[in-house]
């Protein structure tokens, strides 16, 4: 058997800071620390790693950014655990799309990938106040609006639907990311811009796919609940690119019409 050459390993070489950075993370996992623990003090942490003050420094500074410790100063100060919560983590990876571009499009293409997954893999798990919390959520869009914030807060309710069932899924990845999915969703600037439009909403088909998937998922099928939430994502793009082209016409309309010509009084 040849031996490899080491020479021959063209891996760049790791910053000790970043191999600090997972060995502190392999600690916490290992050691079983949990929000509020507190780290070995600053020196343990230099001798244990041989490393600088100046690089451990770094590599602590690098955990909190992440979110991972919290760093006080003063009597009885140090680094503690903290809690990573599931709105930080998301606002870390909105800030990442920021720039990117970001598409009704790009969301449903993901959306219609794995909302069937995530309904698949919470029937098993869902339990009747489960079930009794979506029907809870659809009475909340199940009429027209009576006003514009009504209108607002239906849209977002629609949402949480698919937030709940999330809740129930067994894969805590796929539940995050289509979680994410539907706060990019709420928070994406043309999906706002359609969600306060006076449009009619394809209401009574959506919540039709909604209580055949709750109906679904009382009986334990998974099959069927993926079944519905694959058409229901599919319907629910064409619907928003549909407004999404209606709106854009309209704004354009407004921006080529010529401005309104005064007209000149009689004598």
């Amino acid at each position: 058997m040849n031996e490899i050459d080491p020479s021959m390993d063209e891996r760049p070489r790791r910053k000790r800071t970043d191999e600090i950075v997972d060995a502190i993370k392999r600690m916490i996992v290992e050691h079983g620390l949990a929000p509020g623990d507190r780290l070995p003090q600053e020196r343990e942490l230099i001798s244990q790693f041989a490393a600088s003050k100046g690089t451990v420094r770094e590599a602590l500074k690098a955990l909190e950014v992440q979110g991972l410790i919290s760093v006080r100063t003063g009597p009885g100060g140090g680094a503690f655990i903290e809690r990573m919560s599931e709105g930080r983590a998301m606002s870390l990876l909105s800030n990442f799309l920021f720039a990117k571009n970001l598409s009704i499009a790009n969301i449903y293409e993901m959306r219609k990938a794995l909302e069937p997954l995530v309904a698949a893999s919470a029937t098993p798990h869902i339990d009747e106040a489960g079930l009794n919390r979506l029907e809870a959520i659809i009475s909340v869009y199940d009429h027209e609006p009576a006003d514009a914030t009504e209108r607002w807060n239906q849209r977002m309710a629609e949402l949480d639907f698919h937030g709940v069932v999330a809740e129930y899924s067994d894969n805590p990845i796929l539940a995050f990311i289509c979680r994410f999915l539907q706060r990019l969703l709420k928070d994406l600037a043309i999906a706002q811009d359609i969600y306060v439009q006076p449009e009619p909403v394809l209401r009574q088909s959506g919540i039709e796919h909604q209580r055949d998937l709750i109906a679904a998922m009382r009986r334990r099928d998974a099959a069927a609940a993926s079944a519905i939430l694959a058409d229901h994502m599919a319907e629910a793009e064409k619907h928003m690119l549909g407004l999404q082209a209606k709106l854009i016409d309209r704004f354009l309309s407004e921006e080529a019409a010529p401005p309104r010509s005064r007209k000149r009084r009689t004598p």
